[in-house]
């Protein structure tokens, strides 16, 4: 008999051999918590759920336009967004007036 599409380890495990914890789970990881909402400066609003905050993102500063949503009313950031540098986040500050001299023409 061929033992295509098998695991080693699922001949070491029928047999009693191979390392065994007992059977027990892993450990579950702590929830994560990235950064802290008390860090987070509300710009502003720039619709019901959009906003753009400066906080702290793994030790550097960063722009964040974001979607939230609400959840257990709770107010929560979504996937939905971009988190800038402030080197880039200056970039297209100073590319502001050719930003809006191109709405102009819309």
């Amino acid at each position: 008999m061929s033992q295509k599409g098998k695991r080693k380890d699922d001949a070491t495990a029928s047999d009693g051999g191979g390392d065994s914890d007992g059977g027990q789970a892993p450990p579950r990881k702590a929830p994560r918590q990235d950064s802290d909402d008390s860090d987070d400066i509300v710009v502003c609003e720039l619709s019901k759920n959009r906003r753009l905050t400066v906080r702290s993102w793994h030790g550097s500063v960063v722009v964040d336009i974001r979607e939230f949503y609400v959840k257990d009313g709770k107010s929560l950031p979504g996937k939905k967004g971009i988190s800038l540098p402030i080197d880039q986040w200056n970039k297209l500050v100073k590319h502001m007036p050719e930003i809006n001299e191109a709405f102009g023409d819309a």
